[in-house]
């Protein structure tokens, strides 16, 4: 079980090694992610976009594109179609977003023709080493649902489940959050943090253990579990998977973490044929790198199953 990121490296280290196919290439931070990744061993690229523009900005950041195959396609939608339909067709194991907005990112994934358009609803994972906190936290969703309904809940557990599973977590806690960790029929979050939990005791979520509602304090902190007395309780301040009642909540703690805590992080979107890689322009280098060294932990789950 990786309980860092640089155990997960080690991990993707052991597996056979991925390839990322790079939706419009041209952006210095992607390729710098991108190379650090093939150094580390963790992923080969396929860089597709603007030719003449991804050898301009290698050159600016002093890498050397040898050993990368390069599809060259001026056209931004073009080349995210070109891109994504190399992991359709298998020649490449994870997609990832370059210089292109979220918008038309998203618009190709779901492509009918060669998307990676799957049963589930789509939702985003984002993977956190947290100091002072032993393993690895799945936040989920932060970035994608805005109000998940109980059907999507079910969805986002599914798909961060997978995510813990790849990573070596075999039956991850997964606290359903809400302010308080009692049920209110007022308070919409707790009755159905319940029902998820209902629903794994009736085996209808499988894989993991579900115990909520939880407040952030009982789901992450023992001792705080102690204090309140909650040892009863299934999950005594070690969730691994955090489940937001809404957008609302889940952005605003992966910010205040970012921003405030010292972390280490990556995100994916989940709910796909192959893992798809969408990071923000604002996110730092080393947190592109860590969510491809994901998408491959989790391409090679996929490959077994």
């Amino acid at each position: 079980m990786a309980k860092g990121f640089d155990e997960l490296i080690s991990k993707v280290n052991s597996c056979s090694i991925k390839t990322v196919s790079v939706a419009v290439a041209q952006d210095a931070p992607v390729l710098e992610a991108v190379r650090e990744a093939k150094e580390k061993n963790i992923a080969n690229a396929i860089l597709v976009g603007d030719a003449d523009k991804i050898k301009e900005i290698a050159d600016s950041i002093g890498m050397s594109l040898e050993g990368y195959e390069i599809i060259d396609e001026k056209d931004t939608y073009q080349a995210a179609l070109k891109a994504v339909e190399l992991v359709h067709t298998g020649k490449a194991d994870m997609y990832m977003k370059g210089l292109i907005d979220t918008k038309s990112f998203l618009k190709s994934v779901l492509d009918k023709e060669v998307g990676l358009r799957n049963n589930r609803p789509l939702s985003h994972v984002c993977v956190f080493e947290v100091e002072g906190i032993e393993r690895l936290l799945f936040l989920s969703d932060v970035a994608f649902m805005t109000y998940p309904t109980l059907e999507d809940k079910v969805a986002i557990i599914e798909n961060t489940v997978e995510v813990c599973h790849a990573c070596g977590i075999e039956n991850p806690k997964v606290a359903p959050l809400a302010a308080v960790e009692v049920v209110n029929p007022k308070m919409p979050a707790t009755v159905e943090a319940a029902e998820l939990t209902k629903m794994n005791d009736e085996g209808k979520i499988t894989g993991c253990i579900v115990d909520g509602p939880l407040s952030m304090d009982l789901a992450i902190d023992p001792e705080a579990a102690a204090h309140k007395g909650a040892e009863g309780r299934k999950i005594v301040g070690d969730a691994d998977v955090l489940i937001f009642p809404d957008i609302h909540a889940g952005n605003i703690t992966y910010k205040t973490l970012v921003h405030t805590a010292k972390v280490r992080n990556g995100n994916i979107i989940t709910g796909t044929k192959a893992p798809v890689i969408l990071t923000s322009r604002s996110d730092d280098f080393q947190t592109k790198v860590n969510s491809i060294a994901i998408g491959a932990v989790v391409a090679e789950a996929m490959n077994k199953n």
